[in-house]
């Protein structure tokens, strides 16, 4: 057997067998193998014919030469004879003759058939091969062809890998400026694989060329892009951007364009405007702009993942639409460009940036630079983001500030800054994910948690840009990924530096590698400068620089590394070829040093190794740095203190600070701050204003953080001392031609510290100087300036002094003139102080006037106004007495002022000088004050001002007068409370009571002691002077088992010493054997236990408590009716008692339902022994059950199934032995009985199957199955929401496991839905069907068609009775078989003996009398007469057919067995079938 090599396309292929062949070529080879068969089988057909026929041949003329010498000796023939055998003969070979041609011709004809088909078949065959030859070609031709394609793709991968570049712009645009209607070309030249994608934008449009046709030319040749703009005109003014973009990167740049317009021979006028951010200053600063901020962002509080805008709103002068300031943003110094997570925007009269997704990268300290040629107008505050709630309890927050360093072709370094973990576990270490840009898909980095903030991230392909992220981990499990790094290429920086510039003739130059000037290099030299870039504990760095020569082939690099002093070196790289001269080494042994060396590779071959480098050892070389010095804080704002601290001893590479607070006494440390702080100075914002709290710091490095720092004094948050601000509303009070008498408000801010007096200094009407009025500060604030001039103008100022200094004087007064005041009305009151301001009232304070006129002065009118109104309001009818007044029914949110006129018996007086506006609405957070008493009964008010400063005090008033040194009352400060103490509260001191505090923001408040609350306060320090034992329950009785009766109270609290006393009756009763008192001082429950309760028992007890001063009694009447319910329980106890000495039962005789809705009774008994005796009775006679229960187990049930009305009756469950008996009953009747059907209800409800359909020959019949049915539940039927009543068309009914409907004779009217409703009282359980379209007219047919049945087997032909089965009868005997007919129309009937038809004569005999009666009578029964004898009966409804078996015997013959006779059985006959049919 010859060899054949399998061809090589089948080696690298699949196996390719006769399934590759078409189907045609399939179809013809099927067909000339069955044809083959066929031939095959004819072909032996002939040869088996023609051998039968020559045998047949043979055997005919055997016989005619038998036949012959039969005749020649039987004799001769005579002439008709042998003409006519003769003729036979003849026809008989002619028929032979024509048969065998036929044969022949057939034979012939498929022999030629056969040929052609032959010549056919070779011919497809041919054309066979050469299809499959060709196809061979072909097949060879494309494995070629695919061999040669993979190796291209694979050089061509290869050359794509080295080529592989992300966008790098080698020339970038340049800025221009052009005149009007000039053109201006941008130029930009760009390299990168694949061949990046560039866009042109205009202020950040994209800019269209079919939008605007005629006005851009865009064009793109060799990787240089430009960008024309034709016929420039003023509105081109713009940055103009291109952004070049690929598969792995992109890059973008950005100049301005700046189109003049020519204005004669002037200098254009450079109203031009430029973009936010266009670093084109030397345009902006000669335009001078004066910046005003009207509203600035303040301190903002905000949580990871929300969103925020800081925001200012900005009055530029003047306002220019084309030149306008430059606006920038900062973060801690760090100028802030837009990005996908901020945005900024500066233009109509606001700036702001916004942030879409807040992470703790943006937390820090933002200033809004306003830059123009008049200078830096600046606004700071700082941004708090908080941690979002993590994923797992107790999970630490997320890093922050991933950045990435020292990117290579398959390496990166990546750091970040660790989070703040006051509040959670410590980390124990970090997750670094990465993510190719372009995808979705992070993958882990390292399989073990990073100890430190930062890792080498190896096995990145060359050319594709990564984003990073960083996840925390500490005992309670991950923290939210960090906000992800800025993407980075992962590309050689050292390719640049490896391009070189040849100039060639000319001004030509071309740049190439310096790889190309190597000249014919195949295998690399050994890498050199191999060292330790970076050490730490986990990993080493090693980096080196690259081969000289290197050669024109893709570089690779192996690592080796060795244990000192074990003479072996190890490969450390040998999955994973290092493309980057730099490679992190993992897995070093712990304090084992290690030397290593590097080989450099290419397809050509290995190089030599490198130097081996000096020992390393795996360690820390930065260590986790030392806790911060000493912590000062001071005062800063209300809700804000300053931080500082001294920088640790050791500071080595620190990336920041952590503050912590603490509330004092509390010991809960909250973060201040949630990224790290790079200086020693931090403004800790939102704490609670007069609060105390502790501070402390910790530094953080990218090993972890230092220990807290001691812990700060403890600081009380307020506002920093400061000098006070100045006194306002400077009034002239009176005049007498030489002096003049000025009062003034209090400044509205103290500066923090109390006022200690004030300067007053004065100046005649044109004079430049000030003259000082008093050397020494005067504490009122009203003084008299003597030695003036009459006549003469003066103005004034004044300054107030505190702790800190004089502050700033107020604004001059206007001129006062110095006359002397004679008029008869009074002069103006002064000093319009407000508090108690709510949202709709206020109280209106003033002094009396210092001039009062001609009479004092006896009332005073208050006016008001609303914001710029003109007419004033008088808001008293009558002028009062007082000087102060509650002004109600104001507007919230509306502005007022006021002024208060005097009166005296001349009339109104000169008004004050108009209040100060003030804003009607409550201050957030408004406190009032509260009325309380002590612990030693002292009755007081009481307010707290949490706002309160070190220059603030409380100012306690009755009707708002002054009361301080008041000897009815005493008054107590502490801190930020004070409180008013009533030393003898009588009717006295009813009234309106009044606090303010100082140097607040008009803190105040007022209370009114009327007679109904100096009441309740005054019952309370009552009882508190003159105390009770509190009592947790009053004096109560119980009842024991046994008929005892206790008698019990129980106090709060008792103490040793305590005494107490039973007394019934008036009746003080001891401990003893009737009456058993004890009492549990340590529970405060005192008892009394009595055995016998008696009809003498009724009366009133009571319990009398002493405690020290305190004391207490409770009673409890037992009388009557509730005496007698206390005896008949106790009674009813005691008889329990006696029954349960004996067998009982725990639980008396109750039912339920079973799932399988049968009602069980059921009774627990108890104390029962073996000999105890258990029956069930019905109606007082013994209830037979399978089985008597097991006493035992203590339960004994009842089962009866398929409840119903018969089951009703009286039920016993009796319990009897030798220590006495019990008896438990339960009548199931009424409501009882009711309540069953109701509960079985429930059951068959939640069981009951969906309706079903079914016809009958009377209509269509639903059906619902359940597990038991009975007419006693509450069923209801609905068509169409509609109930339905039984009737004969609509039949409710049911049987024990269903309820139906039948719907007699249905029409159309009946179609729509049913619902079937059960209900168990509490709960209606439906079951629905809508019979209409399809479902209705299936039913309905169905219908039809039973009914026609229906009437047939009604009127059909049947015999009704009289025949038996059997019949016996001695020979000689008479048979009559008489039976009944029934049909209409009348049936035929038939008689048939074995199947076949009976003759009648006198034998037998067949009558039939008024069409129903008939008979068949035998007579004289011989043997013969027996067998099988039928009736048919049949009209043309059908019929019936019985068979009866007759049995003759002889005389004398024994009787065969008697054999009850049974009804014969019909056998049905169709109407179809034959009468004679069976």
């Amino acid at each position: 057997m010859s060899l054949v090599a399998v061809p090589f396309y089948q080696k690298r292929h699949k196996h390719f067998d006769q399934s590759y062949r078409n189907i045609q070529t399939r179809y013809l080879l099927n067909e000339y193998s069955a044809k083959m068969r066929a031939s095959s089988r004819s072909s032996s057909q002939r040869s088996s014919t023609q051998q039968a026929s020559s045998q047949r041949s043979s055997t005919q003329q055997a016989s005619s030469q038998g036949a012959a010498s039969r005749m020649s000796l039987a004799g001769t023939t005579c002439r008709l004879c042998a003409k006519r055998l003769s003729s036979a003969e003849e026809l008989e070979e002619e028929e032979q003759q024509s048969k065998r041609r036929y044969q022949s011709l057939v034979a012939s004809y498929g022999e030629a058939k056969r040929e052609r088909f032959l010549r056919e078949l070779a011919e497809m065959e041919g054309s066979v091969h050469l299809a499959r030859s060709q196809a061979r070609d072909k097949l060879d031709k494309y494995a070629l062809q695919q061999m040669e394609e993979d190796r291209l793709a694979w050089e061509r991968h290869t050359f794509e890998e080295r080529m592989r570049r992300a966008p790098e712009i080698l020339v970038r645009l340049r800025s221009h400026t052009v005149w009007e209607r000039t053109s201006v070309k941008l130029c930009f030249t760009v390299q990168g694989f694949p061949t990046p994608v560039v866009q042109w934008y205009k202020d950040g449009s994209l800019i269209c060329q079919a939008a605007d046709p005629g006005r851009y030319s865009i064009e793109s040749k060799y990787g240089v892009h430009t960008l024309e703009i034709h016929r420039a005109n003023f509105d081109d003014t713009a940055t103009y951007s291109a952004v070049a973009t690929n598969v792995h990167g992109q890059m973008s740049t950005s100049a301005a364009v700046v189109v003049r317009r020519f204005r004669g021979d002037e200098e254009p006028f450079c109203s031009v405007g430029l973009p936010i951010g266009l670093p084109l200053s030397t345009v902006v600063p000669y335009t001078h702009f004066d910046v005003q901020f009207l509203e600035k962002f303040g301190v903002t509080f905000r949580r990871e993942g929300e969103t925020v805008t800081l925001k200012c709103k900005l009055l530029v002068t003047p306002d220019l639409k084309r030149v306008q300031p430059r606006a920038e943003w900062y973060r801690d110094d760090v100028l802030v460009k837009e990005s996908k997570w901020t945005k900024m925007f500066f233009g109509e009269g606001q700036a702001s940036l916004s942030f879409s997704h807040l992470n703790k990268d943006d937390e820090g300290l933002y200033t809004l630079r306003i830059v123009s040629g008049g200078g830096v107008s600046e606004h700071s505050a700082f941004l708090f983001v908080r941690d979002a709630d993590p994923l797992v309890t107790g999970a630490p927050g997320a890093p922050m500030d991933v950045q990435c360093h020292d990117a290579n072709r398959d390496y990166v370094i990546v750091t970040w800054k660790p989070p703040n973990t006051t509040t959670e576990g410590a980390v124990i270490g970090y997750f670094i994910d990465r993510c190719e840009v372009g995808t979705d898909n992070w993958v882990q980095c390292n399989d073990a948690p990073v100890k430190i903030c930062k890792y080498p991230v190896t096995g990145l392909f060359e050319g594709r840009s990564y984003m990073f992220r960083v996840r925390a981990i500490n005992s309670a499990g991950a923290s939210r990924p960090s906000r992800a790094s800025e993407a980075v290429a992962a590309l050689d920086p050292a390719d640049l530096k490896r391009l070189q510039a040849v100039h060639l003739e000319g001004d030509k130059e071309i740049v190439i590698y310096q790889d190309d000037l190597e000249g014919d290099v195949q295998i690399p030299g050994p890498p050199t400068n191999v060292h330790a870039s970076e050490i730490s504990r986990t990993y080493v760095v090693l980096s080196w620089d690259p081969p000289v020569p290197r050669g024109k082939e893709p570089l690779m690099y192996f690592i080796e590394k060795s244990m000192v002093g074990s003479g072996s070196w190890q490969r450390v790289n040998t999955q994973l070829a290092v493309r980057s001269p730099r490679y992190a080494v993992f897995d070093l042994a712990d304090g084992k040093p290690y030397v290593f060396r590097v080989l450099s590779a290419n397809k050509h071959g290995l190089s030599d190794p490198s130097e081996i480098t000096p020992p390393i050892q795996a360690q820390d070389s930065t260590v986790t740095p030392s806790a911060p010095g000493r912590v000062l804080v001071s005062r800063n704002t209300k809700s804000s203190v300053v931080v500082q601290w001294d920088r640790p001893k050791h500071e080595e590479d620190l990336l920041g600070y952590y503050v912590d607070c603490c509330v004092a006494g509390s010991n809960v440390w909250e973060p201040c701050n949630h990224k790290p702080i790079g200086y020693n100075r931090f403004v800790v914002h939102g704490l609670t204003t007069g609060e105390q709290y502790i501070f402390r710091v910790k530094a953080v490095n990218a090993v972890g953080t230092s220990e807290n720092s001691q812990e700060s004094d403890v600081i009380k948050v307020q506002a920093a001392l400061t000098v006070p601000s100045p006194p306002y509303g400077v009034t002239l009070l009176r005049c007498d031609g030489q002096s003049m008498t000025l009062g003034w408000k209090v400044p509205r801010f103290s500066g923090g510290a109390p006022i200690l007096g004030y300067f007053v200094d004065k100046r005649e009407a044109h004079h430049k100087n000030w003259h000082e009025v008093n050397a020494s500060p005067v504490t009122e604030r009203i003084l008299t300036v003597d030695g003036l001039t009459e006549g003469s103008l003066y103005e004034f100022k004044i300054a107030a002094t505190n702790l800190a200094g004089v502050g700033q004087p107020s604004d001059a007064t206007e001129l006062f003139k110095c006359e002397a005041w004679t008029a008869p009305e009074p002069g103006p009151a002064y000093d319009l102080t407000f508090c108690e301001v709510r949202n709709t009232s206020l109280v209106l304070l003033w002094k009396a006037p210092v001039y009062s006129g001609s009479s004092p002065v006896s009332g005073y009118f208050v006016d008001y106004k609303e914001g710029e109104a003109e007419e004033w309001v008088t808001v008293n009818e009558g002028a009062t007495a007082n000087r102060y007044l509650k002004v109600c029914d104001l507007h919230q949110g509306k502005t007022y002022v006021f002024r208060v006129r005097a009166v005296n018996a001349s009339g109104v007086g000169t008004p004050s000088d108009t209040s100060e506006p003030v804003l009607v609405e409550a201050r957030p957070g408004t406190k009032e004050v509260s009325a309380g008493v002590d612990e030693e009964g002292n009755i007081y008010l009481s307010f707290d001002c949490p706002e309160m400063t070190d220059a603030s005090h409380f100012t306690w008033c009755k009707s708002y007068e002054d009361i301080a040194g008041d000897e009815r009352f005493h008054i107590k400060t502490d801190g930020d409370h004070s409180k008013l103490y009533f030393k003898n509260p009588d009717q006295v001191d009813l009234g309106t009571y009044s606090v303010s505090v100082s140097d607040t923001d008009g803190v105040s408040s007022s209370f009114v002691m009327d007679e109904k609350e100096l009441e309740r306060l005054t019952a309370l320090s009552n009882e508190i002077r003159n105390p009770t034992i509190p009592l947790k329950s009053e004096l109560a009785y119980e009842i024991f088992d046994k008929g005892q009766v206790r008698f019990w109270l129980q106090a709060e609290q008792l103490s040793p010493d305590a005494s107490y006393r039973f007394v019934i009756n008036d009746r003080e009763v001891s401990d003893s054997e009737t009456h058993k008192i004890k009492c549990d001082k340590s529970t405060g429950i005192i008892e009394m236990v009595m055995d016998q309760f008696t009809t003498e028992n009724e009366g009133t007890y009571t319990v009398q408590i002493h405690d020290g001063k305190a004391k207490n009694q409770s009673s409890l009447v037992l009388i009557g009716d509730a005496f007698k319910a206390v005896l008949e329980e106790a009674e009813f106890q005691r008889k329990e008692f006696l029954r349960k000495q004996g067998p009982h039962f725990a639980e008396y005789l109750h039912w339920d339902v079973t799932e399988e809705c049968e009602v069980r009774l059921v009774c627990k008994v108890a104390n029962t022994k073996k000999e105890t005796a258990f029956k069930w009775l019905k109606d007082d006679v013994l209830y037979e059950t399978e089985r008597l229960p097991d006493l035992e187990k203590g339960v004994c049930e009842l089962l009866i199934p398929k409840l119903s009305k018969k089951d009703h009756g009286e039920y016993k469950a009796t319990l009897k032995d030798d220590r006495g008996q019990d008896v438990s009953t339960l009548e199931i009747a009424g409501k009882v009985y009711d309540d069953m059907i109701l509960a079985m209800s429930r059951v068959c409800g939640a069981s009951a199957s969906p309706l079903k359909i079914l016809c009958t020959p009377e209509g269509i019949r639903l059906q619902c199955f359940m597990k038991y049915y009975t007419e006693e539940m509450r069923v209801n039927w609905y068509h169409k929401d509609a109930k339905i009543a039984s009737s004969e068309h609509m039949r409710i009914g049911g049987s024990e496991e269903m309820a139906w409907l039948q719907i007699c004779e249905p029409t159309e009217k009946d179609k729509g839905k049913y619902t079937f409703e059960i209900s168990d009282g509490k709960d209606n359980h439906q079951r629905s069907l809508d019979l209409s379209a399809e479902a209705f007219d299936e039913a309905f047919a169905e219908f039809q068609q039973l009914k026609a049945a229906a009437f047939a087997e009604k009127n059909r032909g049947k015999v009704i009775g009289g025949l038996p089965d059997v019949v016996t009868i001695m020979e000689g005997k008479t048979l009559n078989l008489t039976c009944t007919v029934f049909g209409n129309p009348d049936p035929e009937v038939v008689w048939f003996k074995n199947d076949k038809d009976i003759e009648l004569s006198e034998h037998f005999a067949v009558k039939v009398e008024q069409a129903k009666h008939v008979s068949m009578t035998i007579k004289d029964v011989t043997s013969e007469d027996s067998g099988k004898y039928s009736i048919n009966v049949k009209n043309k409804y059908g019929g019936e057919k019985i068979d009866v078996t007759v049995s003759v015997y002889k005389h004398g013959e024994k009787i065969p067995d008697a054999v009850p006779p049974q009804q014969a059985k019909p056998k049905l006959i169709p109407a179809s079938s034959s009468t004679t049919s069976e």
